[in-house]
């Protein structure tokens, strides 16, 4: 296996790790790097710097790590070591244990800086699973326990850098040089992406569930979309899978993808709605914004019959008193022809013919039993009004207030606390904490015919009226947000 090993025995391995001041390689900067170099069974060299991160560090963080404030006050920034580091990772195999962290943190630093980053990727979480798939656990403290590694400083970068490196030293020793070496390079595999697309980019992308965008030259946004597997879905545009006219075109417009991940399948699947209706994509065609939403109201009139209007105000905190939701007019005044000809309702009632003296129109033909003209009882056709429009009667709130809907990734330990108030989504947290300090006084949001129907359809079992498998937090009173019409 030696004279045909590629990687073992030819390739640099740069085993890296980082200290950070959060988990948001998007606002959050790096403190330390550490890396040590390892080329065909030997350690060929090490560097590591403590970093100034231009912000303060928070005292969780600082016990994690035992960074201090105090001890980067002196140390570099990112900018003065940026030419170094990337010289010392040109060529090398990127190796990180979770390697999306690390290596997102690096490339949003050189990001900062107006300049690129990339590298081939070696994550040993990966390594671990692939190796060792009957385990259920490969973060780095269960590997030393599992394998009997030697301890080291955790959350310091040469102390995680020495464990990750005593894994793989480990794991090669164990399996043998020829499994070893497959399982590399299986991992280092990339698949087919766009060519203006930097290659490195499925890699970033994470397996969980959330929200996926694309965008163009100048960035434009071309497309917004949704995964329980972001990393998965975007491939899949790539595979063939979406292969149609559109789809080549908008693969051909590609130059970058940015993604946001969500605890759950219900965060994203609002968070998509809300930015294709608020940001406009290109190439999504689904889920516009309805500018004209129309909904039935009922009301008795002189004469205390149940006549029907269409109304465009819809009034989120009494959705019982609404029959239906439309995207038009044209919609909803076809949904009332149906009622009114399956039930033999009344036409003028119902607001289909224009105001006039005398009987409807349906009277003569026999498909109205003459309430137009006080024939029928008051309370046998309001009976029947409400009989046939039940169905399409809006659900109202069934709780008192706002409610919390949490959801967890039990993978990631990921959690969002999705607020809703009448059918509205008003803000995601990620701890309950946070609740105490949340008011919706003054925010402003468009009750939306897509929402409700998802959060109907997520939070109530239709076939028993009963809600389903979430966690829900009823919050106290904090106020009612500003409630726009789209």
């Amino acid at each position: 296996m030696t004279s045909e090993s590629t990687y073992l025995h030819k390739a640099t391995f740069a085993f890296l790790d980082i200290e950070t001041t959060g988990g948001n390689s998007a606002r959050d900067r790096i403190t330390e790097i550490g890396i040590r170099f390892w080329r065909a069974g030997e350690t060929v060299g090490e560097w590591q710097t403590l970093l100034d991160p231009e912000t303060r560090i928070s005292p969780f963080i600082e016990n994690l790590t035992g960074i201090s404030n105090e001890m980067v006050a002196g140390a570099p920034v990112f900018e003065a070591i940026a030419d170094e580091l990337e010289e010392r990772l040109r060529g090398t195999i990127f190796v990180a244990h979770n390697a999306r962290f690390d290596y997102g943190f690096i490339k949003a630093e050189f990001r900062r800086l107006g300049r690129l980053f990339s590298a081939k990727v070696l994550c040993t979480v990966k390594l671990s699973r692939r190796l060792y798939p009957e385990f259920r656990r490969h973060n780095m403290d269960a590997l030393i326990a599992r394998h009997g590694l030697a301890q080291v400083q955790r959350h310091r970068a040469m102390g995680d850098v020495a464990a990750m490196l005593a894994f793989f030293e480990h794991a090669r020793g164990e399996k043998g040089d020829e499994r070893f070496e497959t399982a590399i390079g299986e991992l280092l595999q990339r698949p087919s992406i766009p060519s203006h697309l930097p290659p490195d980019t499925l890699q970033d992308l994470p397996r969980g569930p959330g929200v996926y965008r694309f965008y163009g030259e100048n960035d434009v946004l071309l497309y917004v979309g949704k995964s329980t597997n972001i990393a998965q879905r975007v491939a899949s545009h790539f595979s063939g899978d979406h292969n149609s006219a559109r789809g080549v075109r908008m693969s051909e417009s590609l130059r970058r993808v940015e993604c946001t991940e969500t605890a759950g399948e219900l965060g994203a699947l609002l968070l998509e709605l809300k930015q294709i209706k608020g940001l406009k994509p290109l190439f999504n065609r689904r889920s516009r914004a309805a500018k004209n939403l129309v909904s039935i109201e009922l009301s008795a009139n002189r004469a205390g019959y149940l006549q029907a209007r269409l109304v465009r105000e819809i009034e989120p905190h009494r959705l019982g008193d609404y029959f239906g939701l439309f995207r038009s007019r044209r919609d909803a005044e076809r949904a009332l022809g149906g009622i009114a000809a399956k039930n033999d309702l009344c036409n003028k009632l119902l607001g289909l013919e224009p105001e006039h003296e005398g009987p409807c129109f349906q009277r003569a033909l026999g498909r109205c039993k003459g309430a137009c003209e006080a024939l029928e009882d008051v309370g046998r056709y309001n009976l029947r009004v409400q009989i046939a429009f039940h169905s399409l009667r809006l659900k109202t709130w069934p709780w008192k207030g706002p409610v919390g809907i949490v959801e967890q990734d039990a993978h990631t330990g990921r959690t969002d606390i999705l607020v809703v108030y009448n059918w509205m989504h008003v803000a995601t947290l990620h701890h309950e904490d946070e609740l105490q300090d949340l008011s919706l006084r003054g925010q402003a949001v468009t009750f939306d015919l897509d929402s409700y129907k998802l959060l109907i359809s997520a939070l109530m079992d239709r076939s028993r009226g009963s809600r389903r498998q979430h966690r829900i937090i009823e919050l106290p009173a904090i106020g009612q947000p500003d409630v726009l019409m789209p």
